[in-house]
């Protein structure tokens, strides 16, 4: 039968409406997936980047993910990996939690794809403490950074003991003698994954940048001196933490103690028990008192040294960095048993933590007794460690300094606006994401903070530089003078003349 006139045209214009349509369904390692179109961006969620991690594969690295037949529906998120209910902010669309856990999820420009120029990446690692958290969380969302024209990217990675234990026995297996850095190594595994397949979804291998909030930063300050790692990400972005601070990642020895004390204590005497104990069983046992928090660990294979000699020796990624901090990553009353700061109270709190060097401690804290108590509650805790990320990297690489000092609004039932940045209050307005946080009453002016932020991480995750049209002007950390960037209403590059309270914490990290 012979093909009308209008019959051929009719089937030119479904062809090019097809060829014209967004690819809902790309081929990744394992398969075909398909995902859907959200809000003009194409969502694929669940996405399996490794073999879940069960029976034999408990605390090995992950392994290649397995294929599946058809076409594997990826409208869903995937199971969280197994925590316990630590932090009353974390919202999770994940439908349960489960060692079979390693999935991410891309948001993508609608048009994006196959024979369009490839879009720069971005890769949120969530944080948690390293013992909570997902890659489902509305605060992370990609789609606001896909609306930028920006790949993104959120993943999960094994949590607590389940992605950080270290054992003697489970070193002595290792082909590497090394135990612990499990869930590091589900990170990596999924910027692997990212490399092989992220230019099916219009992305670009090349221009990957990797970021992350509390845990998430010291994740990617990890990644940065991690060997299997090396060449996976071209940026990378810290917010509030880093791998240089506070614990730090006690070596191996150290690690493998705690480790076999912990199952000693749950019951179970051998590596084989502990592989065999139902998934509850150590959840539950993490909880107990007394439990270590299980962390990064100096391993010698996935952390090869000291993190602080590998930054020191210029020996990390060279890639550009933005990172900086919030006003009050922690409360004053967490230093002075929670009582109202006095001077009276801060200098007893001041001798209680550094004996002889009280008094130069009063010297470099020597302000307002309430800014200072909250000063040193966060520099001891999250904010000198990523300070000192900062400032070592800015000697090898491009590096830019933030101070967020925005507060949360009121929230929608009548709470009154916070006083300070709290730890974590950023990410909605880095990610473009306060209407997925239903808690608070935005205003315009949190609004207009979100735009400049958001912007500002997009120009980095595009060009490696956050500066671009529309934005006060923001300089290199090495830049002398006013090279901080305060974000808030009011933004603007400042001098916070603060090295001195860095290098006093300097001088006490080196003391035996």
């Amino acid at each position: 039968m012979k093909k009308t006139s209008a019959g051929i045209l009719l089937a030119t214009a479904t062809t090019l409406a097809q060829a014209a349509a967004p690819a809902t369904t790309v081929k990744v390692d394992g398969g075909r997936i398909e995902g859907r179109i959200e809000d003009g961006v194409r969502a694929f969620k669940g996405i399996p980047f490794a073999a879940p991690p069960v029976g034999e594969l408990r605390w090995q690295a992950p392994q290649p993910v397995q294929p599946w037949q058809g076409v594997r529906q990826a409208t869903e998120f995937g199971n969280r990996c197994m925590q316990l209910p630590l932090f009353s902010d974390m919202v999770f669309r994940s439908p349960a939690q489960s060692e079979d856990c390693l999935y991410l999820n891309v948001w993508a420009p609608a048009q994006a794809g196959a024979g369009k120029k490839k879009l720069p990446v971005l890769v949120y690692i969530h944080g948690g403490g390293l013992a909570t958290g997902d890659g489902s969380e509305p605060r992370y969302e990609g789609a606001a950074m896909a609306k930028q024209g920006i790949v993104a990217l959120t993943l999960n990675y094994r949590l607590g003991a389940f992605g950080f234990l270290a054992h003697p026995e489970l070193s002595a297996e290792s082909r590497h003698k090394a135990s612990g850095n499990y869930g590091l190594m589900d990170q990596a595994a999924a910027l692997a994954w990212v490399k092989k397949n992220i230019a099916a979804f219009g992305g670009d291998p090349a221009q990957v940048t990797i970021a992350g909030e509390s845990a998430g930063s010291y994740s990617v300050s990890a990644q940065m001196i991690m060997p299997m790692s090396k060449g996976l990400f071209a940026r990378a972005i810290g917010e509030s933490g880093s791998v240089l601070g506070g614990r730090g990642a006690p070596p191996l020895a150290e690690a493998e103690k705690l480790g076999a004390a912990f199952a000693q204590a749950a019951g179970f005497a051998t590596l084989k028990e502990l592989r065999a104990a139902p998934a509850e069983a150590l959840l539950q046992a993490q909880g107990k008192p007394g439990v270590p928090w299980f962390g990064i660990v100096t391993d010698g294979h996935v952390i090869d040294r000291a993190p602080l000699d590998s930054y020191a020796q210029g020996r990390q990624a060279k890639v550009p960095l933005l990172a900086g901090w919030n006003s009050q990553e922690m409360h004053a009353g967490a230093i002075l048993d929670n009582q109202e700061p006095t001077p009276e109270r801060f200098q007893a709190a001041l001798q209680k933590f550094y004996g002889a060097d009280a008094d130069e401690a009063a010297r470099v804290y020597g302000y307002d007794v309430a800014d200072a108590a909250r000063d040193l509650s966060s520099d001891r805790w999250i904010v000198y460690g990523t300070w000192k990320w900062i400032d070592l990297h800015a000697k090898a690489a491009p590096t830019w300094r933030y101070y967020y000092s925005r507060p949360r609004p009121a929230t929608v039932d009548g709470k009154p606006a916070a006083t300070g940045a709290a730890h974590s209050a950023e990410i909605e307005y880095a990610m473009g994401n306060l209407d997925g946080n239903k808690v608070y009453a935005w205003t315009d002016e949190d609004r207009a903070v979100s735009r400049t932020m958001q912007g500002y991480f997009a120009n980095f995750v595009k060009h490696g530089d956050p500066n671009g049209a529309g934005l006060p002007a923001w300089p290199k950390i090495t830049q002398p003078g006013a090279n901080v960037m305060r974000l808030d209403v009011q933004p603007g590059a400042y001098d916070p003349k603060d090295r001195p309270r860095f290098e006093f914490h300097d001088r006490q990290a080196a003391k035996p």
